[in-house]
């Protein structure tokens, strides 16, 4: 591990993408492309993504702190007891994206993680088990891909479940935010980072599916 911890914001940002929103460049900075192994954040970035679906991210970002205390934090064994009643009092609060087809999606997508679970041990075993043997960091934006065979495998996995509003366009998205790659740019500090820790960050992922799976029992299941 460095001296320097994974929760520092840098004092500059090298990808250009945040452009000057102090949000924006604080997400870039401390949660962007960070190894997550937690079942209900991955959860969360699933449903984000999928209500970003022909929007910005910063717009969704912006509503975070709101579709957090609407999906009751995305504890998906909730979200997944959601009923018509809950769904419609969703479509009345302007603080969210208003789409039933969405609303509808991030119930029967907790419904997928709480199967994949039960199958696997942990959502984040199955997910990782998508993530690529070697990445290598993209130079300038036009390099970065919209998708992957790896994004591609985990869509047709999610949705083969049941999963809705999850392309290989919005698996790779999830893949790059939750740090299934490293996306930051060639130069980017953060980007080094993730890179320097590397080594440390997969063997804190690898423990932490572990041992959630180790309290769940069985066998961890290589994902369809």
């Amino acid at each position: 591990m460095t001296g320097v911890t994974l929760t520092e914001v840098a004092p500059h940002t090298d990808c250009p993408w945040p452009g000057q929103d102090e949000g924006y460049r604080a997400y870039h900075n401390t949660e962007w492309g960070r190894p997550v192994r937690d079942d209900q954040r991955l959860f969360e970035k699933l449903v984000l993504e999928g209500f970003q679906s022909g929007l910005s991210w910063l717009t969704i970002l912006r509503k975070r702190p709101a579709f957090r205390e609407v999906f009751e934090g995305f504890d998906p064994e909730v979200v997944a007891r959601f009923d018509t009643a809950k769904v419609e009092g969703l479509l009345t609060d302007a603080r969210i994206i208003r789409h039933r087809g969405k609303i509808e999606a991030a119930i029967a997508n907790a419904r997928v993680v709480l199967d994949v679970i039960e199958e696997h041990g942990s959502f984040a075993g199955f997910v990782w088990g998508f993530a690529p043997d070697a990445h290598e960091r993209p130079a300038t934006m036009a390099e970065v891909p919209s998708s992957t065979p790896e994004s591609t495998a985990l869509a047709q996995a999610l949705r083969k479940r049941g999963a809705k509003f999850v392309g290989p366009t919005t698996a790779y998205a999830f893949m790059e935010a939750m740090g299934l790659v490293n996306d930051h740019l060639v130069g980017c500090s953060i980007g080094d980072l993730i890179s320097n820790d590397q080594p440390h960050l997969d063997e804190v992922a690898r423990e932490g599916v572990d041992k959630d799976h180790e309290e769940k029992g069985g066998d961890l299941k290589a994902p369809d």
